[in-house]
């Protein structure tokens, strides 16, 4: 919830910027375009589950209602990836699959600015599941790529460059 109340603020902050360069059509074009992805980001993260049982792990990422289940003979490795930047610590369980690709689940996911109090005990619950249900010769932590530990920072520049990149258009074409 905490980044929901940041970005309205980011959107209000920048709108009210535009309105003071004098457009009133762009600045509800901004308000209406942040608003809607405040609305389609809490309705995806509202809708993410990780379900565990003896078929292995489930995850839905917010779109479908089946999800996708990853079988306990396909799972390598269950981690929790710790990233740390200027607003404190993110930790978030992933599974390595056999083919090297590795996937966080969603709902798990932990930080000072959105706690979850039950994150080590449901991480916990998982490796049990995980060491119950497969071999441990079975069990080895693939390795890391490049691609995997570059992969959300690309995407992140990318997203950010798009976005100014519309925003320049926009407040160009007014």
């Amino acid at each position: 919830m905490p980044l929901v109340v940041l970005a309205f603020g980011l959107i209000v902050g920048g709108s009210s910027v535009v309105f003071r360069l004098g457009n009133p059509a762009v600045t509800c074009w901004m308000m209406g375009a942040g608003a809607a992805f405040v609305s389609l980001g809490s309705f995806i993260a509202l809708r993410s589950w990780t379900r565990v049982g003896a078929a292995g792990i489930t995850v839905c990422h917010g779109f479908g209602r089946r999800g996708r289940t990853y079988p306990w003979q396909e799972i390598r490795w269950v981690d929790i990836r710790e990233t740390t930047n200027n607003h404190g610590t993110f930790r978030v369980v992933r599974i390595a699959l056999a083919d090297g690709r590795r996937r966080s689940l969603p709902a798990l996911r932990h930080s000072s600015m959105d706690p979850y109090f039950y994150f080590h005990r449901d991480f916990a619950r998982i490796v049990r599941w995980w060491e119950r249900s497969t071999d441990p010769a079975a069990r080895f932590v693939p390795p890391d790529t490049s691609l995997s530990r570059r992969a959300p920072t690309v995407l992140g520049m990318i997203l950010v460059l798009l976005i100014a990149l519309g925003v320049l258009l926009v407040t160009n074409q007014a």
